[in-house]
């Protein structure tokens, strides 16, 4: 059949339909949400960084900065609550707004979702790029964190919806892709306006730039079958399912997804029915997924890199640089995941990735306490830095293509359609709150823990190896509505989950 068929080990449908033009041009559109997250994860930490910034909004913290003394506990230089403030204040809004977004989502649609998110991100992106005080600083990260949590909400389940299952991990990590590009772009353009005068509201006023391109890409969008049959729009749905899917022959997939969808209209509380025995998979993975993804301590590098990277010795333009080459590490690592996804599977690269960041943490940690020790007092050599930067770049690819994507994509794809706006809510909240978390105490972290905060992080990537070892099952090439099927045949789940679990009417109809 045309473009092969979606291959399945699982017993899962065999679908008819190809890659279309159509998806791919779609999901890059749709990806572009992400951008709009990697641009903030990556700017933050270079305006941060900037003379003009800091004399103007925090002029203690560039006092301390400029303290050249010998004896000064390098780990403590940055230590300021407000400072930090600036940052995780973005993802604290996220967290609120994304139960908002699951509503918008579930009740209109996931566009849009993703035109009210791109809509935040471009007020608050010129309201930071304007500021003449803190509080204006504020209410603009404030209003970026809206826009966040309404694009984390809506861009994964609407590339999971749209993907054929034989490239749903490529395109789903589309959006992780597009984060790593926002990244490598912040980081960028932090190096090109490090010298201008007002060159921090440049940095911050291009936000913008992305925001609008996702408003306007998302107006242009179609949106998914699931939504249209989920909001009753039938003939609209199967119109787009064969423009995606590039054939006329999509009535199977299209009565499994009508069942799917008349399930979870019996569903008269999706929160609830989350927390029902049956879907205990489900909320494990959107809650421990998202949590760990951040407990890899990959935000201390994303978000304060040429902050940690002038604590440890290296130079204003030094320490730019530096970020700008973890962030195109992180770029071309994500490509990987892109063409292993869908191959190799998820668990490969969870597991691989996690022994490598154990790996990268450990040496880092070691390197940092020889060099520093327990007083904070001395810096790096060239070669010494080398060193460092390698392993570090090191950790952040191994992040790349492993929990980076995968903590996205992986909750995404394991919900049932009644549960899927309520996990991914769940998945978003989870995830913005550790974020937050550890935007807020990373730099009082690592003035008490010194080099042992990398310790810290690496004894939970132990513990996030083991737990998918342990508990998720393989979901590459199972379509998103046969996931229960999967689930229900782990080990450890199918002793947890109820018998009487609904497995849908397409995984009963396969076994008849």
């Amino acid at each position: 059949m045309a473009g092969g068929s979606f291959v399945d080990t699982s017993g899962a449908h065999h679908y008819e339909g190809k890659v279309t033009a159509f998806v791919l041009i779609t999901c890059f559109v749709a990806a572009m949400g992400g951008l709009l997250f990697g641009y903030d994860l990556g700017i933050t930490g270079g305006v941060t960084s900037m003379d003009s910034f800091l004399i103007k909004f925090f002029p203690s913290v560039y006092k301390e900065m400029k303290n050249e003394s010998e004896s000064k506990n390098q780990y403590c230089k940055f230590d300021n609550q407000v400072l930090t403030l600036f940052t995780s204040s973005l993802y604290l809004a996220a967290l609120l707004a994304s139960f908002f977004a699951s509503a918008t989502t579930r009740m209109f649609g996931r566009k849009p979702s993703m035109f009210f998110g791109g809509l935040f991100f471009l007020i608050g992106a010129l309201l930071n790029g304007l500021a003449i005080n803190i509080e204006m600083l504020i209410i603009g990260r404030i209003l970026l964190g809206f826009g966040v949590g309404f694009c984390n909400q809506s861009v994964p389940v609407y590339l999971s919806e749209m993907a054929p299952a034989n490239i749903r991990g490529a395109l789903n990590i589309g959006f992780q892709m597009m984060i790593t590009t926002g990244i490598l772009i912040a980081n960028l353009i932090n190096y090109g306006t490090s010298k201008h005068a007002n060159g921090w509201r440049y940095s911050l006023g291009i936000g913008a730039v992305p925001a609008v391109i996702l408003c306007i890409g998302s107006i242009c969008l179609g949106e998914t079958p699931n939504s249209l049959i989920e909001r009753g729009q039938h003939e609209k749905a199967k119109e787009m399912l064969q423009k995606i899917r590039g054939t006329k022959n999509i009535e199977e997939e299209y009565q499994d997804l009508v069942d799917a969808s008349e399930t979870a209209k019996m569903v008269e509380h999706p929160w609830k029915n989350i927390t029902q025995p049956k879907y205990r998979p489900q909320l494990t993975f959107c809650i421990f997924i998202p949590a760990f993804q951040q407990l890899t301590g990959i935000n201390v590098i994303m978000f304060y890199a040429p902050v940690l990277f002038k604590i440890l010795g290296f130079g204003n333009d030094a320490s730019l640089m530096s970020a700008v080459i973890t962030g195109g590490v992180n770029v071309v690592a994500t490509f990987v995941s892109v063409f292993t996804v869908d191959r190799f599977g998820r668990r490969v690269l969870f597991l691989e990735g996690g022994v490598q960041m154990l790996i990268c943490q450990v040496i880092v940690g070691i390197l940092i306490a020889l060099k520093f020790g327990l007083n904070g007092v001395g810096s790096f050599a060239k070669g010494e830095a080398d060193l460092l930067l390698f392993f570090i770049c090191a950790y952040v690819a191994a992040f790349a293509w492993s929990w980076g994507p995968l903590g996205w994509l992986v909750p995404s794809e394991l919900c049932a359609l009644e549960v899927r706006a309520a996990g991914q809510a769940i998945n978003v909240a989870t995830n913005m709150f550790f974020t937050f978390v550890i935007a807020q105490v990373f730099l009082t972290m690592l003035c008490h823990l010194k080099f042992g905060l990398f310790f810290f992080f690496a004894g939970f990537v132990v513990i996030m190896t083991i737990f998918v070892a342990m508990l998720l099952p393989e979901t590459k090439n199972v379509p998103i509505e046969e996931m229960d099927r999967v689930l229900k045949g782990h080990w450890f789940w199918t002793k947890i989950v109820p018998n009487e679990i609904a497995i849908g009417a397409s995984s009963q109809k396969s076994v008849a």
